[in-house]
C-alpha cells in the first residue's frame, strides 16, 4: 500500500480512501519518512491553510528524537488534491476527523507505535485541537498521547468589529452560497517564503500558491466555528505544547520584519487563548520566528525544534528505541 512520493528517496506515502463529502469523491494521503531504524513513538505532522507536507528537515529532527514521522495532507490539499475539486475546502472542520483517525489508526495499529504525538500547524494547530478534544473520552483511550502546535490558528486576525461582523456575514452567505468567494489570501508571507533571497524555501506552487486559492464563505464559516468552540473553551486531556513567534508583523503588505514576525497570525490572540484548550498547555514563544516556525531563519528555527525536543522529553520520557 505505500508507495513513493513526490519527496523522493526516504519518503512513501499511502493513499486514505474517504467517505464522499460536498465534493463528491474524497481522499487523504499519509506520508512516511522511511528509516532501517524503527521506533516504538511516532508523530504525526498536520499541515496549515494553503499548505501541504513538504519540510523535510522537520522529518529529520523529529527521527534525530527517536520518532518515526508521518504526515498526512488532508482532503484536497496538495497530494490529496483530485481533478476538479476546490482545492482547501470543508464545510466542517469535524470532517477532517475521518482522516486524522485513519492515519493515527496506520500508525499505531499496523506500524505498531505505542506512542502518538500529532503536531499541528496554523489551521492544522486548529483541526487537531479540535480533534483531540472530540477524541479525549473515547473507552480505548485518547486518540494521541501529546499534542504539540505551531502557530495554532485560534482566532480570526482582523479588529474586533471586523470579527463579528465577518462571522455574521459568513454564516448566511456560508449557509446559502458556500462557494462565494469573500476574501483572498495576502500573498506576502508566501512570497517571503519562497523568495530565493528571502526564506529560500522550494515547494510546489500549483498546492501552495502563495495567493491562496480564494477565500469561501462556507471554508470561513467552517472555521469561525471552530474558533467559536476554542473561544468557549475545550478540554483536551494530553499535555499540549503551544509555540509561537514573540511579534506579529502586518499581514496586508511587504515589510523588513517578515523573515522574524508572524506575519500571518496575531501572536496576542494565540496566547490570550492558549489556556482555553486544555488543563495542560505550556506556551513556548520564540524570537524572530515566522508564521510556521519550522520554516524560520537560523538560529530561530533550531531554537523552536530544540523546545520541541525538551519539550516531549520532559513530558513522555526521553525515546528509547
Amino acid at each position: 500500500m505505500w508507495s513513493q512520493d513526490v519527496l523522493g528517496d526516504g519518503w512513501e506515502q499511502q493513499v486514505i480512501p474517504l467517505r464522499p463529502d460536498h465534493q463528491g469523491e474524497a481522499v487523504a494521503t499519509l506520508v512516511r519518512r522511511t528509516s532501517d531504524e524503527r521506533h516504538r513513538r511516532a508523530v504525526l505532522y498536520v499541515h496549515g491553510y494553503v499548505d501541504y507536507f513538504f519540510q523535510t528537515h522537520l522529518g529529520d529532527a523529529w527521527a534525530a528524537m527517536g520518532y518515526d514521522f508521518y504526515a498526512v495532507d488532508l482532503r484536497a490539499h496538495g497530494r490529496s488534491l483530485l481533478p476538479n475539486q476546490l482545492a482547501n475546502d470543508i464545510r466542517s472542520l469535524a470532517t477532517y476527523a475521518e482522516e486524522l483517525d485513519a492515519a493515527a489508526r496506520i500508525i499505531r495499529e499496523e506500524e505498531g507505535h505505542e506512542v502518538l504525538v500529532v503536531q499541528g500547524h496554523s489551521t492544522g494547530g486548529l483541526t487537531t485541537s479540535l480533534w483531540a478534544d472530540a477524541r479525549r473520552d473515547r473507552p480505548e483511550g485518547p486518540a494521541l498521547d501529546a499534542l504539540v502546535l505551531n502557530s495554532p490558528w485560534l482566532d480570526l486576525n482582523r479588529p474586533w468589529l471586523d470579527r463579528v461582523m465577518t462571522t455574521r456575514a459568513v454564516e448566511v452567505i456560508g449557509r446559502v452560497a458556500p462557494n462565494t468567494i469573500v476574501g483572498q489570501l495576502d500573498p506576502y508571507y508566501g512570497a517571503w517564503l519562497q523568495d530565493p533571497d528571502g526564506g529560500g524555501w522550494s515547494y510546489d506552487l500549483s498546492w501552495k500558491p502563495a495567493e491562496g486559492f480564494g477565500v469561501r464563505a462556507g471554508w470561513l464559516r467552517a472555521i469561525r466555528r471552530g474558533h467559536a468552540a476554542v473561544a468557549r473553551g475545550l478540554a483536551i486531556t494530553v499535555p499540549i505544547l503551544l509555540c509561537t513567534s514573540t511579534r506579529s508583523g502586518p499581514a496586508d503588505r511587504w515589510h523588513d520584519a517578515l523573515d522574524s514576525t508572524d506575519s500571518v497570525l496575531s501572536v496576542d490572540q494565540t496566547l490570550e487563548r492558549a489556556h482555553l484548550l486544555g488543563a495542560d498547555v505550556t506556551v513556548v514563544q520564540i524570537g524572530g520566528g515566522v508564521h510556521d516556525l519550522a520554516l524560520s531563519p537560523e538560529p530561530a528555527r533550531s531554537d523552536y525544534l530544540e523546545a520541541v525536543r525538551a519539550w516531549t522529553s520532559n513530558r513522555l520520557g526521553p525515546a528509547r528505541g
